[in-house]
């Protein structure tokens, strides 16, 4: 009698379609030949070195499950949604430039006539499983299916915040064009996205859209999906210029010398969206705080920096990453963004502005953050507080 032999299987079989795959051929043969990779990693642009030791990182576990800061990195009432960015959306953009931000780095940028989405995550989760993972804070503004003909798709880096497959493949189904930094399109294919939609750009190439440019540029982060890391693909910031208009979206950085040198290169710009969330002292120079934010956004515009350019504070506000109050980056953005005389726009997740009119200061998050140990004490409630702590500010 013969035993049963269970089948092995390979491990890729084992591997969650969502971990993407590993860049091979030619398109590593490219990779290697990247003057921004060496000794088999992509490497980060010059810029100070901050990494924490080992000690410190681990002084954060208990910093990240203490029980009162945990309540305070998330709203304590429901986050207020745009109730009607479907209908605004379809009214016709008059300066010829629009900006909508869906929460986190996801933004719907309108301009000069065409229509690029940076970073889209519909998902529910920021993780390669559906049932583990960071979940959204706030729902979508506006189901997929409504945000109308998308002309180019644009990912900053692999990380799941940021490239989301469920979100990926349906956009695919549709036809647009996705514009990634190099090594990223072998997810993609790996997802079934044909190789003729994509388009992969080392930092400073250049492809376009119609009558858009769009052009990868400098960021100070990193890479990576699956257990094994193995930093094949690059991360980007990105430059989108029209005929009339051109923005910035930053992706996820550290602060480095070089936003002045792209503010040279391609501004200045009409609009800037800035990572100013999910930092930390723990990885200082992956992740911007708000008021390096604040200082990318001036190098970028240079010497037009008060007179032009709005400021858009991104990556904060829907998923729970990092160890600071959930309304912390907001609050921090206004108040440095009021002292260096900067115009700035917080608006709610799917409120259309044009950023030529600004947007009426509206300090929605105050309602909805999670009332502070301090706040109690003194019997504050988080809106109260933060206007007297502004106003100590000035």
């Amino acid at each position: 009698m013969t035993g049963f032999r269970v089948p092995r299987l390979p491990l890729d079989a084992l591997r969650p379609a969502a971990f993407g795959a590993d860049p091979s051929g030619e398109r590593m043969a490219r990779i290697r030949r990247s003057p921004h990779f060496a000794g088999g990693v992509f490497v980060n642009p010059p810029g100070p070195e901050r990494t924490p030791s080992t000690r410190s990182m681990l002084a954060y576990l208990p910093t990240y499950f203490r029980k009162e800061e945990r309540a305070l990195r998330a709203p304590a009432h429901p986050v207020p949604v745009h109730p009607t960015t479907v209908a605004d959306l379809a009214g016709p953009v008059v300066s010829g430039l629009r900006l909508t931000w869906m929460g986190h780095s996801s933004v719907l940028a309108e301009i000069d006539g065409h229509r690029v989405l940076f970073d889209p995550v519909w998902s529910e989760r920021c993780s390669p499983f559906a049932f583990a993972g960071p979940r959204r804070l706030h729902p979508v503004p506006i189901p997929l299916a409504e945000t109308g003909r998308v002309d180019a798709v644009v990912i900053s880096h692999d990380h799941y915040d940021h490239l989301d497959m469920p979100t990926v493949r349906a956009l695919a189904r549709t036809g647009t064009e996705f514009v990634v930094p190099l090594g990223v399109g072998a997810h993609l294919e790996h997802w079934g996205i044909p190789a003729g939609q994509i388009t992969e750009l080392d930092w400073h190439e250049t492809t376009f859209v119609g009558e858009l440019t769009l052009t990868a540029t400098p960021a100070r982060h990193f890479c990576g999906r699956a257990l094994r890391n193995t930093q094949h693909t690059l991360w980007a910031s990105w430059v989108v210029a029209g005929p009339k208009h051109r923005v910035f979206h930053s992706g996820d950085t550290g602060y480095f010398p070089g936003f002045a040198g792209i503010g040279e290169r391609y501004g200045p710009f009409d609009a800037t969206m800035i990572q100013i969330g999910a930092y930390s002292e723990f990885w200082p120079d992956i992740h911007m705080e708000p008021e390096e934010g604040l200082r990318a956004h001036l190098d970028l515009q240079g010497s037009a920096a008060a007179e032009r350019g709005v400021l858009l504070p991104i990556h904060w506000g829907t998923f729970n990453l990092a160890p600071h109050p959930w309304d912390e980056p907001a609050e921090r953005t206004v108040t440095a963004a009021r002292r260096a005389g900067v115009r700035y726009a917080v608006p709610r997740p799917g409120r259309p502005f044009e950023p030529a009119a600004g947007l009426e200061p509206d300090e929605w998050w105050r309602a909805v953050a999670a009332e502070s140990p301090r706040d109690r004490a003194v019997g504050r409630t988080p809106a109260s507080s933060a206007r007297l702590d502004l106003a100590a500010e000035r």
